[in-house]
């Protein structure tokens, strides 16, 4: 977020710097009140171009074997402009990276699912799938998978066919 003030305030200085060279350059046919505007329509246009690239620019950024499971829009009340063009603020997506199959069952895959949202830490969440009966188990509070496959300190859920999540973790490869 710091980062992303700074960036603003220089995209205001460069774009003043700009009017001010044009008026140097015109000798003072451009009306002093462009300079402030300039600066202000700067900020803006860098502010709300940040808000509306986060997202393509995070999920690019991912290396390959990361699949974005989702990535819901969102609009707020501060921002009405958001009810018609929707912003993306979080998203989910699979580490296939670090992904592992089961030596003794290979029906089971464990793996990562990684919760990214702007200006908040990183979560990763780890998974369970069962590729053959379509289960998945969240790993969390001492759970485990035993290597023939065996979950212990959770439940298996059921997961839809169409499922991103199921078919990122058991996708061959």
């Amino acid at each position: 977020m710091f980062w992303d003030f700074i960036a603003m305030i220089a995209a205001g200085a460069g774009l003043a710097g700009l009017v001010l060279l044009i008026r140097k350059v015109s000798r003072g046919r451009l009306p002093s009140w462009t300079i402030p505007a300039a600066i202000g329509c700067g900020m803006l246009s860098f502010t709300v171009w940040n808000e509306y690239t986060w997202y393509p620019r995070a999920a690019g950024a991912l290396p390959a074997g990361v699949t974005v499971l989702s990535a819901p829009p969102s609009s707020q009340i501060w921002r009405p402009w958001t009810y018609l063009f929707p912003i993306h603020q979080r998203f989910a997506a699979y580490d296939g990276v670090t992904a592992k199959t089961s030596i003794e069952n290979t029906a089971i895959r464990q793996g990562e699912v990684v919760i990214v949202q702007r200006w908040q830490p990183t979560l990763r969440v780890p998974i369970a799938v069962d590729c053959v009966k379509g289960l998945r188990a969240d790993l969390v509070e001492g759970a485990a998978i035993a290597p023939d496959g065996t979950l212990t300190g959770a439940d298996w859920y059921p997961a839809a066919a169409d499922d991103p999540l199921q078919q990122a973790a058991c996708k061959e490869g």
